[in-house]
């Protein structure tokens, strides 16, 4: 018996070593993986807050100015674009923003539009319409076809289709911390006005509502893909964090079974002396 129980024992130390192995791997691989969604995520920022100002500059010099992207739409589906990631062991990555996502949907005549894999899994069951299926793979997801999708949603809000677009993503904080987060993406609110009262002195030709309305696909295609590589950093983050937990378990787990197996082999070599000496 004891000979059978030390072998099971080192049966379960080589199988936790190999455990560990593959654990660090991929906590490096994440890790590498996170230094260039961390570059993404700095370098991207600036052109959505020179977009965003623009933005900005336009409505407060213009006082009288309107936009179908500045209007509450009275009817319409309420558009929720969703992104997690293609894989698991990632921790709480997919279930938080998921979860959050579906809460936000409640009460609402709910259209989704999911990238990544585990997005377009959890929503087809549960039955939630789909505007398309066609971004099931996040990590190929270019900046292309952010602005792709950008002009889609944009076409389908001024029809009517959409009265309001939202995109529920993952914020990158730290590393050691990731928060999921929705944001509305449509209509968008109008700035206030200067408060000394004086307005922008520049001028957009041909007008500003012309200038207005083609810049927001544009600025709606950054947003979304400015979401997508903070999700990309929070998703890397969560599964270095969540790998290296995991190793630090399988160390613990063949420090106790090399205990363990210490105390079987020594308990064995005292019956195996009991046994000679009592026949002796």
């Amino acid at each position: 018996m004891a000979g059978v129980s030390t072998k099971e024992i080192k049966n379960r130390i080589r199988s936790m070593e190999s455990t560990k192995q593959i654990t660090k791997a991929m906590e490096m691989v994440a890790a590498s993986k996170l230094r260039r969604a961390q570059a993404q995520v700095l370098n991207s920022r600036p052109y959505f807050e020179i977009l965003h100002q623009t933005i900005t500059d336009i409505s407060v010099s213009n006082r009288d100015f309107t936009s179908q992207y500045l209007q509450e739409q009275p009817k319409g589906k309420v558009m929720f674009i969703v992104i997690a990631g293609d894989r698991g062991l990632a921790g709480g990555y997919n279930s938080n923003v998921l979860k959050l996502a579906e809460q936000q949907m409640q009460g609402k005549n709910a259209e989704v539009l999911p990238i990544g894999k585990k997005a377009v899994d959890f929503f087809r069951s549960r039955k939630i319409p789909a505007f398309t299926e066609s971004y099931a793979e996040a990590a190929d997801i270019s900046i292309g076809d952010c602005f792709s999708i950008a002009k889609q949603l944009c076409k389908a809000f001024r029809d009517g289709t959409y009265s309001e677009i939202h995109v529920a993503y993952t914020n990158f904080e730290s590393m050691l911390s990731q928060s999921p987060d929705t944001m509305k993406l449509l209509p968008l609110e109008k700035p206030q006005a200067a408060p000394d009262g004086k307005y922008g002195g520049i001028v957009y030709e041909p007008s500003n509502e012309e200038v207005f309305d083609a810049i927001i696909p544009e600025y709606l295609g950054g947003q979304l893909y400015g979401a997508l590589c903070e999700s990309r950093a929070s998703e890397q983050a969560a599964r270095r964090t969540a790998m290296d937990n995991a190793t630090q378990n399988a160390e613990e787990m063949i420090a106790d079974l090399s205990l363990k197996f210490n105390r079987a082999r020594q308990a064995a070599i005292t019956q195996e002396i009991t046994e000679i000496v009592a026949g002796s």
